[in-house]
């Protein structure tokens, strides 16, 4: 075969096959790479025995005990995940000892430190494989680390680094090269792995603080989440050699755009502070908007606020809404609202006895309240068909979703005036008849 009209990925290929049948020929002539194969396979040997015995015992020692749930039986259980690495890490071990025996012995030590480096990449596939629980962790680990370990192993690591930086990307007036694009894009995509993970965590915190008002608690999940990445942007920044001198470009356009086409989106972030700022509105509270909807704050963000209705729709608020537009905030969590439930008797009734009759009835449910005032039967007008009144009752909480009271309460108007028998009306109406003289009726066929 003509190698030299080959294409030259084709005669590099071949280049590197030639190189490695050459490397595994001398290996296979040679008695210090006999002995060094020898080492790996006690090696492995050896750390899958010590591997057996082991790991029952680190399960009993690291296992906490039921119901301990502290920072040392969380640290316990984390450890405990690690366990499946002991026998790649031991082999390692074991390897790297035999290397330094063979290179005192024979000065070389190419076949173990060859085996070792495999080692290595079993270990990051245990890793990948078994360890790595997230989503996202588990990609990176697939697609960046299995394949890195694996040229580490063979040995062309460093070749690809250096056809990598060899590689420039040019972008307009700035040019980099294809490896510091990569670790940009990996060392970025950790980072901000760890800011998510970061302010999950600390928002849980800070949410578990009952004693914190719940505006409070809001702000502050803010400010962490601002304060942690803008902390992991910067870090990145840092290792990825960019002044933040550089940066002010950015900024410039940036702030250009948020007084043209962002101004709505920067001004909901603003109202989104102010409202936390204010506490005029936060999570469990009862809203009616400006055109009518309504329905209970569930959720808060940067940008919007997250009302669900009593038949389950969500609403998406933006912030900007709350300030700029009339609001009714019926209530705080636990706060007290006052209703009113109508109802309306016959006109043969003693409208005296409804008052009293009606508030007593009322009071006895055990979700009224009796301050800042108990229940209040007014009467309220003169109808066509009874006499109406209407109660008024304060009670904890919004008259709607789980706790329906005026339903209930219409209920025990109903049976006192049915117990004491006072009829409730219904529509009346008064027909006039006007009667026709004998001799007016029309006969039958005569046109009327």
């Amino acid at each position: 075969m003509d190698w030299e009209a080959q294409p030259e990925i084709v005669r590099q290929a071949w280049g590197y096959v030639l190189q490695g049948w050459e490397v595994a020929e001398g290996w296979l002539l040679s008695p210090a790479a006999w002995s060094q194969f020898g080492l790996l396979i006690a090696s492995y040997l050896l750390a899958l025995l010590l591997s057996r015995r082991l790991k029952p015992w680190l399960g009993r020692i690291l296992t906490p005990g039921e119901g301990q749930d502290g920072v040392i039986a969380s640290a316990r259980r984390f450890v405990l995940i690690f366990v499946p690495l002991l026998l790649p890490l031991l082999a390692y071990g074991f390897t790297g000892i035999g290397e330094s025996v063979t290179r005192s012995i024979f000065d070389s030590g190419a076949v173990i430190a060859f085996g070792k480096r495999v080692f290595l990449l079993l270990a990051a596939y245990i890793l990948v494989r078994d360890i790595i629980g997230d989503p996202f962790l588990k990609i990176l680990g697939r697609y960046i680390l299995i394949p890195v370990a694996a040229l580490h192993a063979v040995g062309l690591l460093d070749l690809v680094t250096e056809r990598l930086e060899a590689t420039i990307v040019p972008l307009g007036n700035m040019s980099f090269d294809l490896l510091w694009l990569i670790k940009g894009l990996v060392l970025g995509a950790v980072v901000f792995w760890l800011g998510r993970w970061s302010n999950d965590r600390s928002t849980s915190y800070i949410e578990a603080q009952e004693e914190m008002p719940p505006a409070t608690r809001q702000l502050a999940a803010k400010a962490a989440e601002i304060a942690i990445f803008g902390a992991a942007f910067l870090i990145l920044m840092n290792i990825m050699g960019i002044p933040l001198t550089s940066l002010a470009v950015l900024g410039g356009a940036i702030g250009v755009g948020l007084g043209f086409g962002l101004q709505k989106i920067a001004s909901n972030y603003i109202s989104g502070v102010i409202l936390l700022l204010e506490g005029q509105a936060t999570v469990g509270d009862y809203v009616e908007l400006d055109n009518g909807e309504a329905g209970t704050i569930v959720k808060t963000t940067a940008r919007a606020m997250f009302l669900e209705t009593f038949d389950g729709r969500w609403i998406v608020v933006p912030n900007e809404d709350f300030i700029t537009t009339r609001v009714v905030n019926y209530s705080d969590q636990g706060s007290a609202n006052r209703y009113e439930a109508p109802f309306s008797v016959s006109y043969d009734t003693d409208i005296n006895l409804i008052p009293d009759m009606v508030e007593q009835a009322v009071s006895e449910l055990p979700f009224i309240l009796q301050e800042p005032d108990g229940p209040d039967c007014e009467l309220r007008a003169f109808g066509d068909s009874g006499v109406e009144f209407a109660v008024e009752f304060w009670v904890n909480g919004i008259d709607d979703g789980k706790n329906k009271f005026t339903p209930k309460v219409m209920f025990a108007i109903w049976n006192v005036l049915k117990d004491n028998g006072i009829e409730i009306p219904f529509p009346q109406r008064v027909v006039h008849h006007v009667g026709l003289e004998k001799g007016d009726l029309p006969k039958v066929g005569q046109d009327q």
